[in-house]
């Protein structure tokens, strides 16, 4: 059974190194970057059971990272801070982080909140981790997408904003909302280009009907799915 994939996001080198050390003693699989600016190439890249997140980081914040990863990423998300202050549960829930260690972490704790988190997600896993809607169906370990039964192909920028809006079904996105979930993710996003996308996910579900759209338009506000 291949080892469970641990990747660590921290910029300081001695903390990531001791950190991949102890974990790979415990037989985990552990992958580090110090730059936050390539961390979420790197999370689709490498594809973790689990991600440990720096808070401060060069390039591209942790909280950034956690925020925008979160519209592709669904495995646990572990934080470190170096304050309690620096995060209230509010907050952590809001970033879309699982659980958070205050530094200095002592391994055997992080180890101790690793099983939990795995344990949790495993639990989750063992159900139905594909989003099924009465027309669209996203299995998204995979990136694999259905639309009344056919397969689509879509490019990565396309795709991340329809599982954006397929976890905001019924829900009202602004184009802005789009552009702050969706910059960074190695995508270019603008409100024209939001647009642009929109149209080729419309194009790529054939569907000219404005009536039979699963994609609309809420003139002023900004895009909806819907599960008709």
């Amino acid at each position: 059974m291949p080892s469970t994939r641990i990747l660590i996001v921290e910029d300081d080198h001695e903390i990531a190194r001791l950190t991949a050390m102890y974990l790979n003693g415990e037989g985990y699989q552990t992958k580090i970057i110090n730059d936050g600016a390539i961390a979420l190439t790197a999370i689709k890249q490498y594809q973790p059971d689990l991600l440990i997140l720096d808070l401060m980081l060069p390039g591209l914040s942790g909280r950034d990272i956690c925020a925008q990863a979160r519209v592709f990423f669904n495995e646990p998300i572990l934080v470190l801070t170096a304050s309690d202050d620096e995060l209230t549960e509010v907050s952590l829930l809001k970033l879309g982080a699982d659980d958070y260690l205050t530094k200095p972490v002592r391994p055997h704790i992080m180890a101790a909140r690793i099983t939990a988190l795995l344990r949790r997600s495993n639990r989750q896993q063992n159900g139905s981790e594909t989003i099924q809607l009465k027309r669209l169906k996203i299995d998204p370990r995979k990136q694999h997408v259905e639309f009344r039964g056919k397969t689509l192909e879509l490019t990565d920028s396309e795709y991340d904003l329809l599982l954006l809006l397929t976890k905001n079904v019924g829900v009202v996105i602004s184009r802005e909302e789009c552009c702050q979930q969706l910059r960074g993710i190695d995508h270019d996003f603008s409100d024209r280009s939001i647009d642009m996308r929109i149209s080729g996910l419309r194009k790529k579900l054939n569907i000219d009907d404005s009536t039979q759209k699963i994609i609309k338009t809420i003139r002023y506000k900004g895009y909806m799915l819907i599960n008709e």
